[in-house]
C-alpha cells in the first residue's frame, strides 16, 4: 500500500488519523500498531511473521542488555542480537547474490553449482532492521531507556509511517515520543502541509521524469546514443530525488499528524558543492546511523589519514551493499567513497578554489554518474550506458529523436524539479522575514492564500495523475 495510491489516500488514512483522536490516550499507541501491522500485512502477507519476530528478538534483546549492563554477559548479548539481526537481513536479501557469485567460482574450478530458489525480499527490511539495530545499540550504549512495554518495541520498529522507505529513526531521538507526546494545531497543520507537499513531489514531478527514465532505461544497449542517454540520466536525477524526498516528506508529515517530531532527511542535496555536503544533505537519516553505528566505532577521522580513508571506503562499500545486493550498488558506494577520499587530499583543497558554479557541475555529473549504476539493470548495462554518455552516436549530440520524450507534462515536470531542488521557497521566507513584510496584514493574507491555492493545486494536480492511472511506483521500496 503506496502513500500515493487511492486505497491509502481516500481510506487506509482518514480512518486511521480519525480513529486516532478518537480514540483514548491510554490506547492510541496499540491503535496506530495495530494500524501498522495492517499497513505492513496489507502488502507482504504472511511476511508480516518476520516482522513480528524481529520485535520480539529486539525487545528480548533490550530487556537482557538492561538487566546485565555492566556486566561482560551485555557484550554477548549485544554481538548475539545483532548478528541474529543481520542474518535475517542477509537470508532474504543476499542470499541469491551470494550463491551467483559462489556458483561462478564453483564453474571455475568445475564444481556443480548450488541450486537456490529465488527468496523473496520482503518489502522495508533493510529499514527496520536497521531501526531495530538502533534500538539495541542505543539501549546497549545507554543512549536511551529501555522499553519494558512490547507493544511500544513494536510500534518503533513497526510504525506504518516510516516502516516501508524510511527515514530511518534512531531509537533515542524517539524513545520519550512513544511514551508521551501531544498533538498540537501547529504540529498538526505542518504535517498536513508536509504530507501535500510530498504528495506533490511524488505525483507531479517523480512519476513523469520516472516515465522518461524508464523508457530511455528500458532500451537494448545497442540503441544507446549519447543525446537520450544524457535525458535518461537527468530524469532519474529528478525522479529518484523527488521519490524519496516526498516519501520522506509524507512519511515525516504522516508522524506529525500523530505527535511524533522525525528529523528532516532531504536538505535540497543537489544544490551541494562537494560530496562531503551531499551526503550531509541525502538520505540524512541513513547518513546519520552509518556515522554514528559504524564510522564513528571505527575510529571515524581521529586515527590516521589511512584509517580515516579506510572507514570511509568500508563505510560506503556498506551503504551501497545496503542498498541492493547488486555489484552495481557496492560500485556506487565506492564510488561516492573514493570522491569522498578524495577531497580529504589535496584535491579537497584545490576544489575548494574553484568558482561555485564548476563545483556545483562537478557534484551534479558525479551524482549522475553513479546514478547510472544506480539505475541500470546489471554492470555490463551500466558500462554501455556509460560509454553511450560520451559518445555523440551516429545522429550526434544535436540527436531530435530526444525531443520525442519531451511533451508537456514532462518539460513542466522537469521546469518545476529544477526549480524544487533549489531552496526558492526557503529563502522566499527569509527575505520577507527580514523585510518584515510579515507584520502586515495584507501580505499574510496574501502569502496564506498563495499557499493554500498552491496545496489545492497539488491536490488536484495529484487527483488527476491517480484518475489517469498513471506509473506510480516508489523507487526505495525494493531496498
Amino acid at each position: 500500500m503506496v502513500f500515493s495510491s487511492a486505497v491509502f489516500l481516500f481510506l487506509f488514512f482518514p480512518l486511521v488519523v480519525s480513529g486516532y483522536f478518537f480514540m483514548p490516550r491510554q490506547i492510541q499507541n496499540l491503535f496506530l500498531l495495530g494500524a501498522s501491522l495492517f499497513f505492513y500485512a496489507w502488502g507482504e502477507g504472511y511476511y508480516l511473521l518476520l516482522m513480528l519476530l524481529s520485535i520480539m528478538l529486539n525487545f528480548v534483546g533490550g530487556r537482557l542488555l538492561d538487566r546485565f549492563r555492566g556486566h561482560t554477559k551485555s557484550k554477548v548479548i549485544l554481538i548475539f542480537t545483532v548478528a541474529i539481526n543481520l542474518f535475517i537481513l542477509g537470508a532474504f536479501k543476499y542470499a541469491n547474490f551470494l550463491v551467483d557469485n559462489l556458483n561462478i567460482f564453483l564453474k571455475f574450478i568445475s564444481i556443480a553449482p548450488v541450486q537456490l530458489a529465488p527468496v523473496h525480499l520482503p518489502i522495508g527490511i533493510s529499514f527496520f532492521t536497521f531501526q531495530a539495530l538502533s534500538y539495541v545499540l542505543d539501549v546497549y550504549r545507554g543512549d536511551a531507556e529501555v522499553q519494558k512495554n512490547p507493544l511500544n518495541t513494536a510500534l518503533y520498529i513497526a510504525l506504518f509511517p516510516q516502516l516501508i522507505a524510511g527515514p530511518i529513526v534512531r531509537y533515542r531521538d524517539i524513545a520519550r515520543q512513544l511514551l508521551s507526546r501531544a498533538v498540537t494545531l501547529d504540529l498538526l497543520s505542518s504535517g498536513v502541509v508536509l504530507f501535500l507537499i510530498g504528495l506533490g513531489k511524488k505525483m507531479l514531478i517523480a512519476n513523469p521524469m520516472g516515465g522518461v527514465a524508464d523508457t530511455v532505461f528500458a532500451m537494448e544497449a545497442s540503441q544507446l546514443e549519447g543525446p537520450l542517454c544524457w535525458l535518461g540520466i537527468i530524469c532519474y536525477t529528478l525522479q529518484i530525488y523527488f521519490d524519496f524526498s516526498g516519501y520522506s516528506d509524507m512519511a515525516i508529515g504522516l508522524g506529525r499528524m500523530f505527535g511524533f517530531q522525525f528529523l528532516i532527511n532531504f536538505n535540497y542535496p543537489y544544490i551541494s558543492l562537494s560530496i562531503r555536503e551531499f551526503w550531509q544533505r541525502w538520505h540524512i537519516s541513513l547518513s546519520n546511523w552509518f556515522r554514528d553505528y559504524l564510522y564513528i566505532p571505527l575510529g571515524g577521522n581521529r586515527g590516521s589519514s589511512f584509517q580515516t580513508y579506510r572507514n570511509l571506503f568500508l563505510v560506503f562499500l556498506l551503504c551501497g551493499f545496503w542498498h541492493g545486493a547488486s555489484w552495481n550498488f557496492i560500485l556506487w558506494g565506492l564510488l561516492h567513497g573514493t570522491f569522498l577520499v578524495l577531497e580529504r587530499t589535496r584535491f579537497g583543497s584545490f576544489l575548494a578554489n574553484w568558482p561555485r558554479a564548476v563545483r556545483h557541475i562537478y557534484v551534479l555529473l558525479v551524482v549522475m554518474l553513479g546514478w547510472v549504476f544506480f539505475r541500470s539493470p546489471d554492470l555490463a548495462y551500466a558500462l554501455h550506458y556509460l560509454a553511450a554518455m560520451f559518445s555523440p552516436g551516429d545522429s550526434g549530440y544535436m540527436d531530435i529523436s530526444v525531443y520525442n520524450h519531451l511533451n508537456n507534462e514532462v518539460l513542466l515536470a522537469m521546469l518545476f524539479g529544477g526549480m524544487s531542488s533549489m531552496p526558492v521557497a526557503p529563502v522566499f521566507r527569509k527575505w520577507l522575514h527580514e523585510k518584515q513584510l510579515l507584520v502586515n496584514g495584507w501580505v499574510q493574507c496574501m502569502v496564506s492564500i498563495g499557499t493554500i491555492g498552491f496545496l489545492l493545486l497539488i491536490v488536484l494536480g495529484s487527483a488527476m495523475q491517480l484518475a489517469a492511472g498513471t506509473h506510480n511506483p516508489f523507487i526505495y521500496f525494493r531496498f
